[in-house]
């Protein structure tokens, strides 16, 4: 296949879809190696911002995803009659940070780092899509992990976990409480 037609195919399938489609399932249906759907996806990533269409291609970790381009959202808003979502709470931002930087995580463990219940911020982010569960630990009453989304790398603007800030380090120790506040601080900048 030729980088037009890859380009044009993975542009037909991510239109489609309307979610992430991992690289490798796009490579296996276009009989192309996984390399060729990157330096596609990144050529088109570049020349959707480039031209400045309404459109984005966002690489998330393994996945590829078409998204609208955020400086329509209003417009976009306006047309389909839907509200702003609600901004993320200080509860919800020191929850979804905990589980970003020690993912995956028990609830026990926030409540931990955060030394309060987090039970229906947990809830909460879940139903947002923001966090999910990811298993069980294998400890007495086998607590329930959470990690983050595809839903979150989009929300941040990142293409993979390695992109978030490096978790800031506290003067006099490891006070996890304190580094996620300051990390909270960071994640805010990149909403």
């Amino acid at each position: 296949m030729e980088n037009h037609d890859i380009e044009c195919a993975i542009e037909s399938i991510l239109f489609v879809s309307g979610e992430p489609v991992r690289r490798s399932r796009i490579a296996a249906v276009l009989g192309v190696d996984e390399n060729d759907v990157e330096s596609a996806a990144l050529r088109m990533r570049d020349w959707y911002s480039f031209e400045r269409r309404g459109i984005r291609l966002v690489i998330l970790e393994d996945s590829l995803q078409l998204c609208s381009s955020p400086e329509f959202a209003d417009q976009i808003r306006y047309a389909l009659e839907t509200r702003k979502p609600p901004r993320l709470s200080q509860p919800a931002l020191e929850v979804l940070a905990a589980v970003a930087y020690f993912q995956p995580v028990t609830r026990a463990a926030i409540e931990q780092i955060r030394g309060v219940d987090s039970s229906y911020t947990v809830g909460l982010l879940q139903d947002r899509g923001l966090i999910e569960s990811c298993g069980r630990l294998s400890a007495p009453g086998r607590p329930m992990l959470y990690r983050t989304t595809h839903v979150f790398l989009r929300t941040f603007g990142l293409e993979s976990l390695r992109d978030l800030p490096d978790l800031p380090q506290v003067e006099g120790g490891d006070d996890a409480r304190q580094g996620i506040q300051n990390a909270i601080m960071e994640l805010q900048s990149h909403i």
